[in-house]
Formats: C-alpha cells, structure tokens, sequence
C-alpha cells in the first residue's frame, strides 16, 4: 500500500514530540538510494540539517532531532535491495565488475537472501583464487587471505518493487496476526512487546521513536506492512502480519500484540498527555509500563485515564519492590496553567510521594 503521494516510502522528522512527514520526500529517497551517498543535507524553516544515512541520524541548526524511513508494502511485495562494497575508487555493487576487472560470485540477491536469514550473520564467497567474508553487524567485507577490509552498504533499489508468492514471504512461524481488517480509526489500541522478563511492555516515546498512537496510525493505513523504528541507537522492524519486531542488528524477535484500551480517551488534549515525574538527578522522565529495568506499573496513558475520572483523587502504583502515590490535587494549579497552551508534556513537581527515600524509579 502507498502513501498519500503513491510512494511506498516515507521520510520522517522528530521533533522531540511527534513525527512529521517530510515534503517532497523522493528527494531523499533517490539521494538514499545511491550507494555512495553518505547523507543529504535538506533545508528546514529552522534552517539546513544533514541527515546521515549510514547512521540514520540529523545533524544541524536543530538539535535533538530524530529522522526515519517507513517502508509501506503487502505481505507479498518486497523491495529490490542492493549491496555494495566500496572499492580503490567507486561503490560496486556485488556482481558487477570492480576496479580490478573481476566480478565476486555472488550478486545483490542472493546476499540479501542470506542477510534475511539471519541479519546478524555473514556470507562468503569467491573471486578468483581469494574469498571474503561480508559481516552483516559489521557491514564491513574481509579478504580472508590479506585481511584487507571494505565497507559495505545495503541499500533500496530507487522505487523498484517486486511482488513474489506470497507463501514463501516468511518461512519463519508467524504468531497470532491482528484481524485482517483494520478497526474504526477512532478507537483506542494499545501497542505491546513482550520484554525481557515476560512483561507486556507499551511502545512508549521518548525511549522509542513510535508510539501506541503512532504504531495505529501506521496500522490504519496498511495493516499487512511492515515499518521501521529506532529505540536508542539500535532499529527494528515491526512485521503487522507476523506480529512480531526484529532487531536489524542481532536478529532478535519478539512478540508483539494490539488490544483495545479499557478507557477510551475523552478528548484530544488526554490522548496527547504524557505524565513525567522528576527523577532525582533533576531529569524528567516518562512512567513506563513494564520493560526490562524494573517494571512500572502503570504507564503515562493510564494515569492520563485515571486523572480524567478523577482529578483531585490519588493513583496508586509499584516499581519493582516499592510503591508510590500519584497526587493529582498537588498539582492542579500547575497542570490547569499547561492545559491552557495543550502541550504534548505535562510536567507537574514531584508528582509521587515516595514510600522510600532514595530509590529511583526505573
């Protein structure tokens, strides 16, 4: 499935709050698609930002933005990958004839096959009597005999789709797939993955670069796709058919699932509430659900649901072995002065009263 545009991309910027498509976006994409490209740089009302995309990261008159490409496809369209090594002189693309003359026995295709295997892999192969070895984690090519190493890039062919038998899409077992329709877009879902310690876990930002709401979002458009997203400097890919996230790096997969929300919100300023409290360093940080550093039990959507059956009422919660008290009275004063400028953060002193001093929530 396209986008609004009719591409099967789309670039994104984050701004610390939301992600925003970004205009003429084939820009990009034609610039990403060339295996020498290091970045582009792309002017913003703020001024001109580079982004890398090696890195996947944006450099720039404004800090502490975040960039992404979403891949929209059918379970059985994929898009024509290229590998390619960097040469004396040029990208090459595997199969095809380097400076040397020679070309590698092995093509773009049939590395790609390999690296969906198993991304944290390698493959290797032969040119003349020398053979190499391609590290997938590394993205680096090693001649075996002399050690000599070579970058590599994999990169999407510009606009090139394949549709394939969908039956061979995934020979790994898929577990419990969403219903094939997509819910009324006015519904509440929450997003989940199951985490270290067998804890449903909520897809919360700033830690993830998605969201529940997000997450939705981009079911609603096309809820057979697949979409990237970045949690601290590593990414993933989340498989709506499968139901399940893999890291690009290690491989690793997790189950994912999609359920309803108990409390649905009751307007837009609660479903774009995001409770923080203040952790001892002086840093704000959001209260997330479940995860692999101690599990919180309630996340920031649930105390927004709490906060709006009753406002002046207290909330209470555990993480990991101590539990704690969220006044929302303590904070009205402050948080009726936010509500007045809808922000995406709400920001109120202190809001827990914590039952042992020292302990900081994870």
């Amino acid at each position: 499935m396209a986008t609004a545009s009719g591409n099967h991309f789309e670039w994104q910027l984050f701004n610390g709050q939301q992600w925003g498509s970004i205009l003429n976006d084939f820009v990009i994409e034609a610039h990403y698609c060339q295996p020498g490209a290091n970045g582009i740089t792309i002017n913003l009302s703020m001024g001109p930002v580079y982004i890398d995309f090696d890195e996947m990261t944006v450099d720039g008159a404004v800090v502490n933005l975040g960039v992404r490409r979403n891949t929209l496809l059918s379970p059985n369209q994929k898009e024509v990958m290229g590998w390619y090594y960097k040469d004396n002189h040029r990208w090459c693309e595997y199969g095809s004839h380097g400076s040397g003359r020679r070309s590698s026995s092995v093509r773009s295709d049939f590395i790609e096959q390999q690296y969906n295997r198993n991304p944290r892999g390698s493959v290797q192969f032969t040119v003349g009597s020398m053979t190499y070895k391609v590290d997938f984690t590394a993205m680096t090519q090693t001649n075996l005999s002399t050690y000599m190493l070579r970058k590599v890039r994999r990169r999407p062919k510009f606009n090139e789709v394949v549709t394939t038998n969908s039956s061979n899409q995934n020979s790994l077992p898929l577990l419990a797939s969403p219903s094939a329709n997509p819910s009324n877009s006015s519904s509440h879902y929450i997003w989940e993955f199951m985490g270290d310690e067998g804890i449903w876990t909520e897809y919360q930002k700033p830690g993830c670069s998605l969201d529940s709401a997000e997450i939705e979002r981009l079911y609603q458009l096309n809820p057979q796709s697949q979409v990237s997203f970045t949690v601290r400097r590593f990414s993933y890919t989340l498989d709506f058919t499968g139901m399940y996230q893999v890291n690009n790096k290690y491989g690793t997969r997790r189950a994912i699932r999609r359920t309803a929300s108990e409390i649905q919100p009751t307007n837009s300023t609660s479903s774009q509430a995001r409770w923080q409290f203040k952790d001892m360093d002086g840093q704000w940080n959001d209260y997330i659900k479940g995860g692999s550093w101690g599990c919180c039990s309630v996340s920031s959507q649930d105390i927004e649901a709490q906060y709006q059956q009753d406002s002046s009422g207290i909330m209470s919660f555990r993480a990991g072995r101590f539990s704690y008290e969220l006044d929302f009275s303590a904070s009205d004063g402050l948080l009726e002065e936010i509500l007045k400028s809808k922000p995406m953060i709400f920001q109120a002193p202190l809001l827990f009263k914590m039952m042992f001093s020292g302990h900081k929530l994870p």
